[in-house]
């Protein structure tokens, strides 16, 4: 989730200014009472929950977004033909039931019957019209591919082909079939993924600036509404009325702060302001994790997901993969995590974390802190590049603004220096200009996240099959490395899927476009009185879930 994309979630973490009372934060009104169908009742109180994000969302697009922060507010505000359970598993949507044919390649969705906020019905052309619309490349939707597996996706989206061959056809306004190019078995994952949700085709042909404020153009079919949208600053979340499961929606109204700082979030969460610290939406202060954990409240789960370092190969340093051999293997990854984050990640030893079936074992491709090997790959480097002295190596290592990141940073670059003599420059930018200096390449080496977009180890390794692919931003691209890629989306024996998606890990893990840091594990805490606020295995919260006691 960057998928930039979906890590991440791993989660991206960016600042800007936050005025908390601007939402109303404080807890339950007497005066803003809701029946359980979300209208207004003198009988009881409203339900509320307060929340922080790191920024403002870069994009509340469905097509168009790329990462966690913007996730977290598309999937409670807009709802996919299946949602994903607190396993992460796919559940009943906008779709109410499905057919899968015996060759696994046509899915016949039938939806429910179903609301936009506007009162519009939902229909079948929704969807498609929003699956074509990311495909469509005029609309530079940086997550496109996500569609590939749908028969002409690919080919209609990169190499000028007809729409009319794409597998995705509204039969009538409650049928949707879709056919694929090959088996997919994660494809009913897919269908909840933030892309994959539909939007309002009236809506939004009429107003392309829709999704830029909240009103009356900012039309959804989710459990919540965007009610409030102060820019920079706060948003609020209220009760869809006419969502189709709105009896089951505990929670009225979901005040949403943006906080510049860890540190002032754990401030808030302790002053009874925030009744929530964690993924998606924030994380938890490095220096709050001990006092957490002694008085225990931290909550700590393993995630599919993972925090790397990507490298600009097309930079002249980052362009040898000795170079980059050598950074890679010179990190401490179990010191950084006993003493800087805290939250008993696992040191990252592949690009596809432990936490996805069939990648629970360690892969050997490298070991954690191999000073040795780094020391050789960083002298094989430099007679490759005609470098004479460490010393006239200078890499500037960028984030998003976070104490998490500055602090991680900081350790890697006093690795670096201690090992291998190798100078560092720290380069701290505000989301939004962050994620536009990893799209036009104007950086050396970048952090960056990654939350599974569905638990399959392909969501981790598909990014990087071509440099063009959106989320890859690091420049690089190994023919091998495809063709073990498409095998993998060809081949119906689950067994040699895997070994071919494995075979992919390696060739990428010799050539180090990234380097896997830790995997995360997600820390959080909530508020006493309150169920459900927990992310599940992809890094998602859907707040229709969620109850207060």
């Amino acid at each position: 989730m960057n998928k930039n994309k979906k890590f991440l979630l791993l989660t991206v973490l960016a600042v800007f200014s936050l005025v908390l009372a601007a939402c109303g934060f404080g807890g339950d009104k007497s005066d803003n009472s809701s029946s359980s169908d979300g209208k207004k009742d003198s009988g009881s109180k409203a339900k509320e929950i307060n929340l922080a994000i790191t920024s403002e969302p870069p994009s509340l697009h469905p097509q168009l977004a790329t990462d966690t922060t913007s996730s977290a507010i598309l999937i409670n505000v807009f709802e996919g033909l299946t949602v994903s359970d607190a396993e992460g598993k796919a559940t009943p949507g906008m779709a109410e039931k499905w057919e899968i044919s015996d060759d696994k390649k046509t899915y016949t969705f039938h939806l429910r019957d179903a609301k936009w906020s506007n009162g519009d019905p939902v229909v079948a052309g929704d969807f498609e019209y929003a699956w074509k619309w990311a495909l469509n490349p005029e609309n530079l939707s940086e997550y496109a591919s996500i569609f590939y597996s749908i028969k002409g996706a690919e080919d209609y989206n990169l190499n000028g082909g007809s729409i009319d061959n794409v597998g995705i056809k509204a039969q009538d306004d409650k049928t949707l079939v879709v056919t694929l190019a090959n088996p997919t078995p994660y494809f009913l994952e897919l269908t909840g993924f933030k892309t994959y949700l539909p939007v309002n085709k009236k809506v939004t042909e009429a107003n392309k600036e829709w999704f830029a404020d909240a009103g009356e153009n900012f039309v959804t079919n989710g459990p919540y509404k965007l009610s409030d949208w102060k820019h920079n600053d706060s948003m609020v979340l209220t009760k869809n009325a006419d969502y189709w499961d709105a009896s089951n929606v505990d929670v009225d109204t979901v005040n949403i702060a943006m906080v510049e700082k860890e540190a002032t979030v754990a401030t808030k969460f302790k002053g009874g302001e925030l009744d929530y610290i964690g993924a998606p939406f924030q994380t938890v202060d490095l220096n709050a994790i001990d006092g957490f954990k002694k008085d225990g409240s931290l909550r700590i789960k393993d995630q599919a997901s993972i925090y790397w370092y990507k490298f600009n190969t097309k930079d002249k340093i980052m362009s040898n993969a000795n170079i980059r051999k050598a950074l890679t293997l010179a990190i401490d990854r179990q010191k950084l995590i006993d003493n800087v984050t805290k939250g008993e990640q696992k040191p990252a030893t592949g690009m596809v974390p432990v936490a996805i079936p069939g990648f629970e074992n360690d892969r050997g491709y490298m070991k954690d802190n191999d000073v040795d090997g780094a020391k050789a790959a960083l002298a094989a480097g430099m007679k490759e590049l005609g470098i004479k002295d460490p010393k006239d190596i200078t890499v500037n290592i960028s984030f998003n603004t976070s104490e998490a990141h500055a602090a991680i940073a900081q350790f890697i670059q006093e690795e670096w220096s201690k090992k291998l003599g190798i100078s560092s420059k720290l380069d701290n930018s505000e989301w939004q200009v962050y994620l536009e200096k990893l799209r036009t390449s104007d950086y050396q080496v970048g952090r960056m996240g990654w939350v599974a977009d569905y638990l399959d180890a392909y969501t981790f390794l598909e990014m990087f099959d071509t440099a063009k692919n959106g989320n890859n931003q690091t420049g690089w691209e190994n023919a091998q490395y495809k063709d073990l890629l498409k095998k993998s989306v060809a081949e119906v024996d689950e067994a040699k899927r895997l070994d071919y998606l494995k075979q992919a890990e390696a060739v990428a893990m010799k050539e180090l476009p990234v380097a896997p840091i830790y995997y995360y594990t997600n820390l959080s805490v909530v508020k006493k009185g309150i169920e459900n606020l927990a992310p599940n295995p992809t890094g998602d919260i859907h707040l229709k879930d969620v109850k207060i006691k």
